[in-house]
């Protein structure tokens, strides 16, 4: 078994790797090209929004696993593995239970409706404020987000290649605004099955190299089981910790739901397949997806630990923030294979590709459908070539937004930080609108804006007051082992890490300052921020809509959930027809005059036998 300690001079790229990273780039492209020239007969903005509603299940499956697979999964979640344990693996539980509510709670009801923006539904369901409240916040969260998703690979790819970091990000921004806004929804969820391949691949190459290294699969887990590292089954049920069961498998599963359940970016691929059937299969095939997405990323932290256990290259000061990890340790392990250090920075880039495209190709169809169609009367060729003007428009906007990024910290946090402070109160909207038949409108918007307040409240109090490690614990990282040979001798390295985010060492310098509510609602987990948003909303909709006479309210049964719309019902329905039809096979006297004939007057006429009724003299 080899001993690794981090090196200070880590290989660059060679004509190898920049040849695999442009063929991911140009075959990206080349599927953008392919459907515009494919699709230049189909002038609908539907039809480019929406894929004509022809998708089939396999390859929206595999959309679905991509879009939110982003390049914060290939780097982030190692690092985060690395640091905080093997917990993080948790959420294959809660991705179930996501998977589950999405497809039996809102799948069936934006099928029904056959609506292109999720945000009509708030209308047809509540009002037009609703809507458009709904739409900006949407509008809002993405961009933010899309910006950090851009922001990743292009740090890791300054780091592993010293390419300037921002003509890194404006090149993955205008590679992925060219494909969508040329080929429309099928051009992304194509590219999306080429680039989870990618992804995988680019994981696969490391942990192959790792384990080869590391002398087996046992020596990494024997490892990380002696670093602590295999953490699963934490049940402290303090609120304050950063990563035990119970944050991830609740708070993990409202986070999660907020995506797949009402996210435009994905409800519009699932309501692109041609019948529901395919739909829900879509998402049942996509959780297989994300379970082996997730465990190549937790395994290649184990790994990351594996290497580094006796050097942290990030104390050390090897690297500048935890999120460089990966690529480190890449270019450290793999750098005598042409190549491969080539096919991991493609599966950050596909991750980010994957994700962009579809947050561009979402934001630009609820503009459409919820900013211009209500106030406008355009033709449907306008409106096509209108979307993809706003897809080249959100593009650029999402390369922007890349640069708040760089003062957000942890990539991992801040990207799940946002889906929950904006994602928990939309989800608790949609929940309202969908599970409680007399929730009304006046209901529903404050609800939404006290839920949105009390996220907004706890998310940015815990930016400004960020937990302290007791409550956070980060798991122990060592130097003792790092002995570097450079040219004027040996020497070892004990540098401090460098400064994870501005609000971090802004509040490392005021710690006896912090408020009561740092300690405790500021320090929740991170992960809690959507239950909050989520419940707020529910609670504060359910009672306004309660006193503004909900009760009175006369609404069509096909806006919220029927029970012939969920799994169960048909499984209790198909029981009960064979129980009825094998109860029919063995009632004996059930249609008896049709399975035995006609009765025969002359035999089976009882009244003649009948004394009582006789004409004969007694």
């Amino acid at each position: 078994m080899a001993t690794m300690a981090a090196s200070p001079v880590i290989g660059s790229f060679v004509a190898a790797d920049y040849a695999v990273f442009a063929l991911m780039l140009l075959v990206s492209a080349a599927i953008g090209v392919y459907y515009a020239i494919v699709g230049r007969g189909q002038s609908s903005s539907r039809e480019f929004l929406m894929g004509g509603q022809s998708m089939t299940a396999v390859p929206v499956a595999l959309s679905l696993t991509a879009s939110f697979m982003s390049a914060i999964t290939v780097l982030a979640t190692p690092a985060e593995v690395y640091r905080y344990g093997a917990s993080y693996g948790l959420f294959s539980l809660s991705y179930v239970l996501v998977v589950v509510v999405s497809s039996e709670v809102f799948l069936p009801v934006f099928y029904r409706l056959g609506i292109t923006s999720t945000y009509e539904y708030l209308e047809i369901r509540f009002n037009r404020a609703t809507r458009l409240l709904g739409t900006v916040m949407f509008i809002v969260q993405t961009i933010l987000y899309t910006g950090i998703v851009i922001y990743a690979p292009a740090l890791a790819l300054n780091q592993v290649t010293g390419m300037d970091l921002w003509g890194a990000v404006i090149s993955t921004g205008v590679v992925c605004t060219f494909y969508c806004a040329m080929g429309g929804l099928k051009a992304v969820v194509w590219t999306d099955v080429f680039q989870v391949g990618i992804m995988v691949a680019g994981f696969l190459s490391v942990i192959i190299r790792a384990v080869v290294l590391q002398g087996g699969v046992a020596n990494i887990l024997n490892h990380a089981e002696f670093g602590g590292r295999l953490n699963f089954w934490d049940f402290d049920a303090s609120p304050l910790r950063r990563h035990t069961f119970w944050t991830i498998t609740f708070g993990g599963t409202f986070v999660w739901t907020s995506i797949y359940g009402i996210n435009q970016a994905q409800v519009q691929r699932y309501i692109s397949c041609k019948s529901m059937t395919h739909a829900k299969m879509s998402l049942y095939i996509n959780l297989l997806g994300l379970w082996v997405i997730l465990l190549c990323s937790v395994f290649a932290g184990l790994c990351l630990y594996s290497v580094y256990k006796h050097c942290d290259p990030w104390t050390a000061g090897m690297v500048s923030a935890p999120d460089q990890l990966m690529p480190y340790m890449v270019m450290d392990i793999l750098r005598d294979y042409p190549g491969l250090p080539g096919l991991f920075v493609a599966a950050a880039y596909s991750g980010t590709l994957s994700t962009v495209s579809s947050s561009v190709n979402a934001l630009a169809a609820v503009t459409i459908e919820d900013l211009i169609k209500p106030y406008t009367h355009m033709s449907e060729k306008h409106l096509s070539w209108t979307s993809k003007g706003l897809s080249f428009l959100y593009g650029a906007l999402c390369i922007g937004m890349a640069g708040i990024a760089s003062l957000m910290g942890s990539l991992l946090q801040a990207a799940i930080s946002i889906f929950g402070i904006i994602g928990g109160p939309l989800l608790g909207l949609f929940s309202l609108g969908i599970l409680c038949p007399y929730a009304n409108a006046t209901g529903g918007l404050a609800g939404l804006l006290s839920g949105l307040v009390m996220s907004l409240w706890v998310g940015i109090g815990a930016q400004f007051y960020p937990p302290l490690p007791e409550q956070s614990r980060p798991l122990g990282l060592t130097t003792h082992g790092c002995n570097f040979t450079t040219a004027a001798g040996v020497f070892n390295w004990t540098a401090s890490p460098t400064e994870p985010s501005l609000y971090t060492t802004v509040l490392q310098q005021n710690t006896a300052e912090r408020p009561f509510l740092a300690d405790n609602l500021y320090s929740l987990s991170y992960l809690y921020f959507s239950p909050i948003g989520t419940l707020t909303t529910l609670a504060v909709g359910l009672v306004v809509s309660l006193l503004s006479g909900g009760m009175k309210l006369n609404l069509e049964p096909r806006v919220t959930l029927m029970k012939e719309d969920t799994m169960l019902f048909c499984f209790y329905k198909l029981f009960k027809e064979r129980a009825m039809r094998r109860a029919g096979k063995l009632d004996l006297t059930k249609n008896r005059e049709n399975k035995l004939g006609n009765n025969n007057p002359g035999f089976c006429n009882v009244h003649e036998l009948d004394f009582t009724k006789s004409s004969l003299p007694t």
